[in-house]
């Protein structure tokens, strides 16, 4: 619900401030006193197309301000998408430099355009001569039909779209087993070829890695054994070798260990120094001597390094993307080989899916075709009293295409006078009969929209009399479950109003400005005086006011 809207140099509005409430908001005021600039202002926040127009003459900018309580808005991910942090209230903010440039702000982050548009079909819906007109979309009218029918239309509507994702997965699945076979049929001799040369290479994981250890070790074989050769030698084989010199010291120290444990536990220590370089030692021999290689071995291994490396170069880079290439290789050799029986397999299962998919489809048509009718009677009943004596409303339901929705266009269409036939809305009605349209399609709908805020501009439009009070009547029973804010100049709307406001426009020598001003009870007795009588308000127009409001009130 739209609790405040605040607007600053917007046309002839300098700045303008107003509180808005549950139920039914009237606003009146003279002709060319800025009400329709309200809604301009308010359309424009919701996201509708600004004009540098739209700026105040002199000003750098306009900004129309919007504080929205999110307790009954479904918002969706949309914030969460946009990056905007969810709150109990939000904040919407709309600026329009004389310049052309627009901004978007959404709690105080700057947002897209598209963000502020898809947020606000949440919020509200304007129905008169502005960009908010649900109605005149056809693509709404088959949501407006099924959610008119919901109970029954829903579970079948479900149904109907699972079987066409079915549908649609089977045939795209077939499809693309189709082609892969044709491809594959050309590839198959070549990834047969492939996987021989692959198993033929018969590779153990990390055979690379270990080969070029291998071959560095060779290739440097020579100095490795002089180095080991030396050391050797110098641990054992000379005369003051490391080892005659430790083994010396051991034999010393045992023969007075037992004179002071210090001294046994340095004998200690030289013992486990002996027995380890004895154990380095038969190391140093074994590995020397398992250098013992010819010039071929490592040519071998040369030749089988370089095999792997073309193989590596030629299925991806390492020896992992050659098993990879490998176990996909063997994969498709497999359903290319199995192909036509998963061929036949997707046909039934796609055959299966189109039946079940048109049965769905057909049982959703007669469904849609039920309610329609019923929804069209009861539109139709509402328009009557709604100044369209002769009006005739019509849910035209035709077949096309396959899609979730099943295969219903559906379109709205009336026919406002006797012995004209029904055309589509957006062809013969005006701003202020689309809004009578839309207003008995919310009688009849109720709350299944869930958006919480409608706002009506011209709904008056060509009507009087008893149809007005009708009319003021209906957007009363709306209101026990919508926010309304109604723009009107016949008192027998704005009498139902549970809040009621007053735009006057005041002009000085410099200026003309806006102004709107709530309206306690006496306040308001005067302005419904005023849209009775006119300018000169008298004392029988007061006592009609006090009269029309009273009634209003019993019919509420």
């Amino acid at each position: 619900m739209i609790t405040h809207i605040s607007i600053q140099d917007f046309a002839i509005i300098k700045e303008l401030n107003m509180d808005l409430h549950p139920g039914l908001n009237i606003i009146t005021g003279e002709t060319g006193a800025g009400k329709s600039i309200v809604i301009e202002a308010i359309s424009m926040a919701l996201g509708s197309r600004a004009d540098t127009d739209y700026v105040r003459t002199g000003c750098e900018k306009a900004t129309v301000t919007m504080i929205v309580d999110t307790e009954d808005v479904q918002m969706g991910s949309i914030l969460e998408e946009a990056g905007v942090a969810e709150e109990d209230i939000l904040i919407l903010q709309r600026q329009i430099s004389a310049v052309g440039k627009s901004m978007c702000r959404v709690n105080g982050a700057i947002v897209p355009l598209s963000v502020l548009s898809r947020l606000c079909k949440s919020i509200a819906d304007i129905h008169g001569q502005y960009d908010h007109q649900s109605l005149l979309n056809v693509e709404n009218h088959l949501e407006l039909l099924d959610l008119y029918g919901k109970q029954e239309i829903s579970p079948v509507r479900q149904m109907t779209a699972d079987f066409y994702h079915g549908y649609e997965q089977s045939a795209s699945a077939l499809d693309q087993l189709q082609k892969r076979l044709a491809d594959g049929e050309r590839q198959k001799d070549l990834m047969r070829y492939e996987l021989e040369e692959i198993r033929a290479a018969a590779i153990l994981p990390g055979e690379d890695e270990a080969l070029g250890e291998e071959i560095r070790l060779m290739q440097n074989s020579e100095k490795i054994f002089e180095v080991l050769t030396a050391s050797y030698d110098a641990l054992y084989s000379d005369e003051f070798s490391v080892s005659t010199l430790l083994g010396k010291s051991v034999k010393d120290f045992s023969g007075i260990a037992e004179f002071s444990p210090q001294i046994q536990d340095i004998s200690t220590v030289l013992s486990d120094a002996f027995y380890n370089l004895e154990d380095l030692g038969h190391t140093l021999r074994q590995y020397k001597d398992s250098l013992d290689f010819s010039a071929g071995e490592l040519e071998d291994k040369i030749t089988r390094l370089d095999g792997l490396e073309k193989l590596k170069r030629k299925y991806g880079g390492n020896l992992e993307s050659i098993f990879a290439y490998e176990t996909k290789a063997e994969k498709e050799l497999e359903k290319i080989e199995h192909a036509d029986e998963e061929i036949e397999r997707l046909k039934r299962q796609k055959a299966l899916l189109l039946e079940q998919l048109q049965a769905a489809s057909t049982r959703l048509r007669g469904l849609r075709i039920h309610y329609g009718k019923l929804l069209a009677e009861a539109i139709t009943s509402e328009l009557k009293e709604l100044h369209f004596k002769d009006g005739i409303f019509v849910t035209d339901i035709q077949t096309g295409p396959f899609s979730s929705k099943g295969i219903d266009r559906v379109e709205f269409l009336i026919s406002a006078n006797k012995g004209e036939s029904p055309k589509p809305l957006a062809k013969i009605a005006s701003g202020g009969e689309l809004s009578r349209i839309m207003l008995a399609m919310k009688r009849i709908i109720g709350d299944l929209d869930r958006i919480p805020t409608m706002i009506f501009d011209e709904i008056d439009s060509g009507i009087s009399g008893a149809a007005a009070g009708i009319v003021g009547k209906k957007l009363h029973e709306i209101s026990q479950n919508h926010q309304v804010l109604c723009i009107t100049h016949l008192p027998q709307i704005a009498a139902f109003g549970r809040h009621h406001y007053r735009i006057e426009k005041i002009s000085d020598e410099i200026s003309t400005h806006t102004t709107v001003t709530p309206l306690d009870p006496q306040a308001r007795i005067e302005e419904i005086a005023r849209l009775l009588s006119g300018t000169i308000v008298t004392e029988q127009a007061r006592a009609s006011a006090r009269e029309l409001l009273a009634l209003s009130s019993n019919q509420c």
